[in-house]
């Protein structure tokens, strides 16, 4: 498309804060780090992030990722992903005698041990959240049969626990804040007794990315790109956002996947990406729009500066 009529005052309106998270940032130094120093094989309990564009970047660097442990040969090191595993996993690894560096985002082991608190208090536990998620999964395996996975209203309202006035819930981190927000509000009238976490479970930097969304779609968007990976629960939630308010809204995992025809007659496009996608990926997108005659610019809604420290057992791996 030729710049010109059709393309005079286009604009792409560029979230920020955008792409990774502390958690996300973190888990990839691991893996880097233990490229740099380890020798290989190097062993990734599945997904490192929720990103096709890292995990194949990895895989190209040697890295095997694997669904299970039982593909981990005894006496080997494998990396826990982000997303945090059952303390079955955990005791797996021991009889194995597999060597293990922890990756998981301290936001998701805050969540963990908020699970383990509440259970020992002999609580019910709700978990807010989407089965099957490696999250979810991680997280329900800390309370069997004493926690319970529910992801709508309609689950709230079906939901039997053993006594209402000793319940507690927590949610996954990855959710949408507003959709979070009404089941909390059923549990509540539900259970008029029931305990929250501390502090919101929710991260910080999925908030702020869909308050990023939210800010733009402010700006008048008629379309909503995100660049993130279909099993990228926080990637999911931005385009619902965006949904929510009646504006179209796609998932990518890059620049090749951009349609032409999502842009006809479109005068604001705002593009963002989920916590685990890279920022090369979004520049090639705003490169497409941009020679497509579309002005792009950065709409910074809030500061982000949070950094997490890297996980102990990979300076102990190093040196033995």
């Amino acid at each position: 498309m030729a710049e010109g009529a059709h393309t005079e005052g286009r604009r792409c309106l560029i979230a920020a804060p955008r792409g990774f998270c502390a958690g996300v940032v973190r888990a990839i130094e691991v893996v880097d780090l233990a490229l740099e120093a380890l020798p290989p094989p190097l062993y990734v309990r599945k997904e490192i992030v929720h990103n096709q564009a890292v995990v194949e970047g990895f895989r190209e660097q040697g890295v095997i990722f694997v669904d299970s442990l039982e593909e981990v040969p005894p006496g080997s090191l494998v990396i826990f992903s982000a997303h945090g595993v059952s303390p079955a996993v955990w005791e797996e690894a021991r009889a194995r005698n597999i060597e293990v560096i922890d990756a998981t985002c301290p936001l998701v082991t805050k969540v963990h041990l908020e699970v383990r608190r509440f259970a020992a208090q002999g609580y019910d536990i709700v978990l807010i959240g989407h089965a099957g998620h490696d999250e979810v999964v991680g997280t329900m395996g800390e309370a069997p049969g004493r926690i319970h996975l529910v992801g709508t209203v309609e689950e709230v309202e079906r939901l039997e626990v053993r006594d209402p006035d000793r319940v507690a819930y927590t949610t996954q981190t990855t959710l949408s804040i507003d959709e979070t927000r009404r089941i909390i509000e059923a549990l509540h009238r539900r259970f008029p007794a029931i305990k929250s976490p501390r502090k919101d479970d929710i991260c910080y930097a999925t908030q702020n990315r869909q308050d990023s969304v939210k800010a733009l779609l402010d700006e008048g968007l008629d379309l909503l790109l995100v660049v993130g990976s279909d099993n990228s629960s926080n990637s999911q939630r931005l385009c619902e956002v965006a949904e929510a308010r009646g504006v179209e809204a796609h998932l990518i995992d890059g620049p090749e996947e951009v349609e032409s025809a999502w842009l006809d007659g479109r005068r604001t496009v705002g593009l963002t990406a989920g916590a685990s996608a890279p920022e090369f990926l979004v520049k090639g997108v705003a490169e497409l729009l941009h020679g497509l005659g579309f002005v792009t610019q950065e709409h910074l809604v809030v500061e982000e500066d949070v950094h997490f420290s890297l996980p102990p057992e990979l300076s102990k791996a190093a040196r033995d």
